[in-house]
């Protein structure tokens, strides 16, 4: 055979090849569940189930089926973007979450170079506002902002979304970003937006939750300066002896008003926490808890651990409602000098919460703040006397308590 015979057979050799390889991946996601759409909607999921590592590969897959494929892109922004914060968790190191964070932002511009519609660009925005509000590089809060004016300008089928199934789903996640940032009253209107949207959205039951919470932030914090460390512990889902300690102290400031009803200033200066509990020596709120426990607030008084065989403050304890109203009546007798108030329900026959007995040791507390308003129930008149107080609840009861006892 000459060798110019040989070239139409390597040619039709390395045609078989090339069409043999096309084939072998075009055949990887024949199936019908096996397409990017199907993937990424499962990865979505996934997420939103705190399985990343199983919803990165579905995105992945999503990207297998087809190359390019927008929205897997705009998932694994938001799977990195957790990968990252968890690593910061873990390590409290800024530099062990870049790579993550890298990734993060690389997958996101991936996904703005592919939205080759307004849903594949909806889901950006989207992504885009989730991972600046995870890893709140910079001037986040605006980024996300900028981001959500973009997503609302789009004219999105609701029906081609594959996901987000709605425009308030941004909403929702713009108003999930200002409550990260402390935008409390632009946060309870993008929640209230979410909800007069679309009754019917998958969007609406969380918005609902979440506007409840900022509600009740936001009037908890009518009337009243909350600092720093107030603003932070109002978001909290629980509230410890430590934060507690941090909220009397640093705004409803116990220590100035405790002191005004001492007469001598000679007696002021001795005044000081008879020790300190090993467990708060490395507390933020160190200096908060001594100066609690000075005043002897009870409720959150130094209690005995038999392990140790030493009392500890127990900072990281969360507290509970029962444990909050014996410290607010405590904090109200010693303000107002009202010492009756301490037995001022005992003796009666009859509770008015299905789930507090008259005969309970903080049944009085109770009454005392119930009653004043301090504290609320329940529609069904319940207390939740073993619920934990949350952060807003106790900056409401703050505000509330300062108002009856016309502090400013």
């Amino acid at each position: 055979m000459t060798k110019i015979g040989r070239f139409p057979l390597i040619g039709l050799a390395l045609l078989f090849l090339i069409s043999a390889g096309c084939a072998k991946h075009v055949s990887e996601c024949i199936t019908p569940e096996d397409n990017p759409q199907h993937h990424y909607l499962k990865g979505m999921e996934l997420v939103e189930q705190g399985n990343v590592d199983e919803a990165e590969g579905k995105f992945q897959r999503a990207i297998t089926c087809e190359q390019g494929f927008g929205p897997a892109y705009s998932g694994l922004g938001i799977v990195n973007s957790e990968k990252a914060v968890a690593k910061y968790k873990a390590q409290k190191d800024a530099a062990y979450m870049k790579v993550d964070a890298d990734k993060a932002a690389e997958s996101l511009k991936t996904s703005e170079k592919n939205a080759n519609t307004d849903e594949d660009a909806f889901a950006y925005h989207v992504a885009a506002i989730r991972s600046d509000m995870l890893l709140k590089p910079g001037k986040w809060l605006n980024d996300a902002e900028d981001h959500y004016k973009a997503a609302m300008k789009l004219k999105v089928d609701d029906r081609k979304l594959l996901y987000y199934d709605g425009r308030e789903a941004a909403m929702y996640y713009m108003g999930r970003a200002y409550l990260e940032g402390k935008v409390f009253q632009s946060a309870r209107d993008r929640f209230a937006d979410v909800i007069n949207e679309k009754v019917s959205s998958r969007w609406a039951p969380l918005a609902e939750k979440y506007w409840n919470k900022t509600d009740k932030i936001v009037r908890a914090m009518a009337g009243i300066t909350v600092g720093d460390v107030g603003k932070t512990i109002a978001t909290q889902e629980s509230v410890t002896r430590a934060d507690m300690a941090a909220l009397l102290v640093d705004e409803l400031k116990v220590d100035k008003l405790f002191a005004g009803r001492i007469p001598s200033e000679s007696n002021l200066a001795k005044m000081k926490a008879d020790f300190t509990p090993a467990d708060v020596m490395a507390s933020p709120f160190k200096g908060e808890i001594l100066t609690l426990m000075k005043w002897g607030v009870r409720g959150l008084e130094p209690v005995y651990d038999e392990t140790t065989r030493a009392y500890l403050f127990r900072p990281d304890e969360p507290v509970t409602r029962k444990q909050f109203a014996m410290v607010l009546e405590d904090v109200l007798i010693k303000l107002t000098g009202d010492e009756k108030l301490a037995s001022a329900y005992f003796g009666q026959d009859k509770s008015p919460f299905p789930d507090v007995a008259p005969s309970a040791a903080w049944y009085n507390a109770v009454m005392s703040v119930t009653t004043r308003s301090i504290m609320e129930t329940e529609l069904s008149g319940d207390f939740r006397p073993d619920a934990v107080v949350d952060g807003a609840e106790a900056i409401l009861a703050i505000r509330v308590l300062r108002h009856r006892i016309n502090i400013n």
